[in-house]
């Protein structure tokens, strides 16, 4: 009779307890239940700030087992082959000698730098196949198709976010890249495009505004 009476004000105790914790004691079969609903309940926490700019750089899909210097190689040749392609189209189809002498300065400067990266990438990666690249946005790669809105105009635009995008490349080299070489030609990269981005942004605000 004592046991019985003691197990019922130790039962008693447990659920007054709870009611004053909040707190339901799990029985012995829920345990594996009740650190699941733990797990789901830590993972349905929101993140701080710091995570998600964790997560954003992350979200660049670069490859770490692969030289970083190789995938911005092969990221800024197919970028400066799109400019190149851009640039050739405008001089078929412009109205305007400045958009098509900038053109001219477009496929002389990147037709060089692609020569130079590809004689890099023979020299310093001969054995290395081609890499997924950087994983990063190039802005436009191709002129809008629209016909209802002037050449030049669809020219601009396409080329000022095409601009944009290897910028953005080229600032994340010279952070990165582990050659000098590779440092040196983002900064150039840098300063003629943003001078470029400047005059294009000048160009449409006089004709198209």
């Amino acid at each position: 009779m004592r046991l019985g009476l003691s197990l019922s004000l130790l039962l008693i105790f447990t659920v007054l307890l709870g009611a004053c914790t909040g707190v339901t004691p799990a029985a012995p079969g829920d345990m594996g239940g009740g650190m699941q609903n733990m797990d789901q309940q830590a993972t349905a926490m929101p993140m701080e700030q710091g995570d998600m700019q964790d997560m954003d750089h992350g979200s660049m899909q670069m490859n770490a087992s692969q030289p970083f210097d190789a995938q911005f190689i092969d990221s800024m040749i197919e970028h400066h082959l799109g400019a190149v392609a851009m640039a050739e189209e405008a001089l078929q189809q412009s109205e305007r000698e400045e958009i098509r002498a900038m053109a001219t300065a477009i496929i002389a400067a990147q037709n060089g730098e692609i020569e130079q990266m590809r004689a890099w990438r023979a020299a310093w990666y001969p054995d290395l196949p081609a890499t997924g690249g950087m994983g990063m946005s190039m802005g436009e790669m191709s002129i809008s198709a629209d016909a209802t809105l002037p050449f030049d105009r669809r020219f601009l635009t396409a080329m000022i976010s095409h601009h944009q995008g290897a910028i953005e490349m080229a600032q994340m080299a010279q952070q990165m890249a582990e050659r000098q070489e590779i440092k040196d030609l983002a900064g150039a990269i840098i300063t003629a495009q943003q001078v470029e981005i400047e005059q294009m942004n000048g160009w449409l605000q006089a004709w198209f505004q």
